[in-house]
């Protein structure tokens, strides 16, 4: 792994460090983009790119032939975000804990289409699924046209039961659009498995993919909905284009090119990824896992039992993983606590204000180590004055 040694990084939920393998392979792509890069791009990307999206899809469970790369799953929520045309009125649901500018997406998409945006309140600590699901069903009403939801939630880590939740809104004839940001390597995600419209992840996180790997899964025929971001070269297909969902000499689809085709620009982050499936893969994704979790739970001592600061995630294995937070002192500032965390410290964690009590995550992949943890626990006492 690229490590900073001077540093401690309790933070993949916000962006995963790189194996060196990973690095290699990226930047070695890159020197061919750039000492030779019409050969690279007309010649050398096709093979790399259908490679890259059959290694994705076969990770997540999913059909390469419905599976859109972007850059990161803010790109990916706004594709599908613009490309909707649903009739008013009714509304949008969403939890309470969305990722602040996806909010701003959806209330954009409310402005723009008469619809009004609503949120529910998730429980606290569900003890299971069933009490998520309970305050899902009990918050759509005839009106819910959309419901937008993370399978893992950002702020606390919490996994939420995808596949139950987009089978009650489907019953209810409610479009579902699931943020997988945190969710590839950090469950074992099979996207076969969760009826939803909409799927989108993130690969900089947990899988340890370079920055500018996100992904768009969509449900089986809702391709000719989705509508690109920019008009390119790829906007109309070639005369004597074979079927729009079969792979053409692009490395894509003709239906999937016309969603990635922004011009000319780096790809290379997307062809390295079966190089991240593969680093993963051969320390084994379910030991990753049980390590992920074991970390976690270390944490909870040290933090929860030892500190005394009260938990925010659920223990029970279906509703929780590799990320815990706990909520702070009474009083305490977030952006204070972060800055005197890096700067007094160098430990990077993720501190977040909500609206009841200020939070601190911690997130453990295999590489991170029980001594980080703990010295992040003596951080916050000298930092908190807490014993």
């Amino acid at each position: 792994m690229m490590l900073d040694p001077t540093a401690v990084n309790l933070n993949t939920g916000s962006g995963g460090p790189l194996p060196r393998r990973v690095f290699e392979r990226v930047t070695g792509l890159r020197g061919r983009l750039a000492d030779a890069p019409m050969d690279f791009l007309l010649r050398g990307v096709p093979p790399l790119l259908w490679k890259a999206r059959e290694r994705l899809a076969g990770f997540l469970g999913g059909d390469p032939r419905r599976l859109v790369l972007t850059t990161n799953v803010t790109g990916a929520v706004n594709l599908v975000a613009s490309s909707l045309d649903i009739a008013g009125p009714g509304e949008i649901l969403l939890t309470d804990h969305e990722y602040a500018p996806m909010r701003w997406c959806w209330e954009r998409v409310a402005r723009r289409l008469g619809l009004e945006l609503k949120t529910f309140r998730l429980p606290a600590m569900p003890s299971d699924a069933g009490e998520v699901v309970d305050a899902a069903v009990a918050a759509m009403t005839p009106r819910t046209r959309l419901l937008f939801f993370s399978h893992v939630v950002s702020s606390t880590g919490l996994v939420l039961p995808a596949e139950e939740l987009c089978e009650e809104a489907r019953r209810r004839g409610v479009v579902t659009v699931v943020d997988g940001a945190h969710a590839p390597a950090f469950l074992d995600l099979k996207l076969s498995g969760i009826p939803c419209d909409y799927y989108v992840g993130s690969g900089h996180k947990w899988l340890l993919a370079p920055t500018g790997v996100g992904f768009l899964h969509f449900g089986e025929g809702l391709g000719e909905s989705l509508q690109p971001m920019q008009v390119s070269w790829a906007y109309q297909t070639p005369e004597g284009s074979g079927h729009p969902d079969e792979p053409d000499q692009f490395g894509s689809t003709p239906r999937l090119r016309r969603l990635e085709c922004e011009g000319t620009r780096d790809i290379c982050p997307w062809l390295a990824v079966p190089e991240s499936i593969d680093f993963q893969a051969e320390l084994g994704h379910d030991g990753i896992r049980r390590r992920m979790r074991e970390l976690a739970d270390h944490a909870r001592r040290q933090l929860g039992d030892g500190f005394g600061m009260e938990p925010a995630t659920p223990e029970p294995a279906a509703l929780s993983g590799g990320m815990v937070a706990f909520r702070l002192p009474e009083g305490t500032k977030a952006a204070e606590l972060r800055r005197g965390l890096w700067e007094r410290f160098r430990i990077e964690t993720a501190v977040a204000e909500r609206p009841d009590r200020s939070l601190i995550r911690v997130s453990a992949h295999f590489y991170t180590t029980e001594a980080e943890i703990d010295f992040l626990a003596e951080a916050l006492r000298e930092l908190t004055g807490v014993r």
